[in-house]
C-alpha cells in the first residue's frame, strides 16, 4: 500500500492556502512524520502562480527531504465559471498547473467540481477556509440554467482531462459535499458524458460517507475508474475528516472492494481540523498498515 499525505494537513495547520515559507514547514512535518508521499496545492491565480515561481526551491527541499510530490491540485474555481471570458483564464491557469505536475513528476492532476453558481444566503461551502457541518440556503436565480451549466462541466472536463493525457497526467475530480459533483452516481454520469479515459475519480471517504454512501459499492460503481483515494473517518453525520477508526466508516469493506479491482494507486491519509494533527496523522499511518497485512494488499 503506498500511503501518502494530503494537503489538508497544511491547511489545518497553516491557513488556506498556507503561506509559503509555512509550505516548506508543512512538507518537513510530513517527513518527519514518516511520510514518503505528498501531495501540494495551489489555490486560486495568486497562490498557484507563487507555487510555480517557487517550484525549484520546492522540488529541491522535497528531494532533501527524501519525499515526493505524487498529485498536484489547482483550485480554480473558474473552470466552471458561466462567464465565457473567466473559464477561459481558468483554462490557461490549468495549463500553468499542468507545467507544476509535470515538474513535480506527478502521476495525477485532481481538481474539484466546486460550489454551484447560486446565491448563497449567508455562508457558503469552502469560500475563505475549509469548515465541515455547515448549514447552507441558497436562492435560485430565474435565469439560472441547469442544462448550460452541465454542458460547461462536460467541456471544461473534457478539456482538463485531455490536456493532462497529452502531458502524460492522469485527471481526476473528487466528489465533495456541497459542490456541484458531490457523489459517486454524479461522477458517473460526469465521466459518460465527458467521454475520456483519462478521466478518473478520487474516492474521498469523509465525504463520500456523508454523502451516505454505501462505500464499498461506490468502490464497485466506479472500479477502475478510481484514481485517487483520500481516507479520513466520520460518523456519517458531518463531512468531518477525523482520524481512521474514529467513526463508523466500514474500512476492511472498502479496502476489500478496492483489492477486488487490483487498486495500485496512492492511499492519501486527509484529516483536518482534529487536535494533534501529527499524532492523528500518524495513528492513522499505522492504521492502514496494519489493514493492509490483515487483509493482504
Amino acid at each position: 500500500m503506498k500511503i501518502s499525505c494530503c494537503w489538508l494537513y497544511a491547511i489545518s495547520k497553516y491557513g488556506y492556502p498556507p503561506r509559503m515559507e509555512n509550505v516548506f514547514k508543512a512538507l518537513k512535518e510530513m517527513a518527519d512524520m514518516g511520510f514518503e508521499y505528498v501531495e501540494l496545492e495551489g489555490v486560486r491565480e495568486e497562490n498557484l502562480k507563487e507555487v510555480y515561481s517557487n517550484r525549484e526551491k520546492i522540488k529541491d527541499h522535497c528531494e532533501n527531504l527524501g519525499v515526493k510530490i505524487i498529485n498536484f491540485c489547482p483550485i480554480i474555481p473558474d473552470i466552471v465559471s458561466l462567464d465565457d471570458d473567466k473559464r477561459e483564464k481558468a483554462k490557461d491557469l490549468f495549463l500553468l498547473a499542468i507545467d507544476i505536475a509535470r515538474y513535480f513528476n506527478c502521476e495525477t492532476i485532481q481538481t474539484d467540481s466546486y460550489t454551484p453558481p447560486l446565491e448563497f444566503i449567508g455562508e457558503a461551502p469552502y469560500k475563505e477556509s475549509i469548515s465541515y457541518g455547515k448549514q447552507y440556503k441558497v436562492k435560485i436565480d430565474p435565469d439560472f440554467s441547469w442544462e448550460k451549466l452541465w454542458d460547461v462541466l462536460v467541456n471544461s472536463f473534457r478539456f482538463a482531462s485531455e490536456t493532462a493525457k497529452e502531458a502524460g497526467l492522469k485527471f481526476c475530480l473528487e466528489p465533495r459535499v456541497g459542490e456541484i459533483i458531490s457523489n459517486t452516481d454524479a461522477i458517473l454520469r460526469l465521466m459518460d458524458h465527458v467521454k475520456s479515459d483519462n478521466f478518473g475519480a478520487v474516492l474521498d471517504t469523509g465525504h463520500q460517507n456523508a454523502q451516505k454512501e454505501i462505500l464499498p459499492l461506490s468502490v464497485e460503481k466506479l472500479g477502475n475508474r478510481i484514481f485517487y483515494l483520500h481516507v479520513s473517518d466520520n460518523d456519517g453525520k458531518i463531512n468531518e475528516h477525523l482520524p481512521l477508526g474514529k467513526g463508523n466508516i466500514d474500512w476492511e469493506g472498502i479496502f476489500l472492494a478496492l483489492k477486488k479491482h487490483n487498486y495500485q494507486g496512492y492511499v492519501a491519509i486527509d484529516i483536518g481540523n482534529v487536535p494533534d494533527i501529527e499524532k492523528a496523522y500518524m495513528d492513522s499511518k499505522r492504521f492502514l498498515e496494519d489493514l493492509g497485512k490483515r487483509i493482504d494488499i
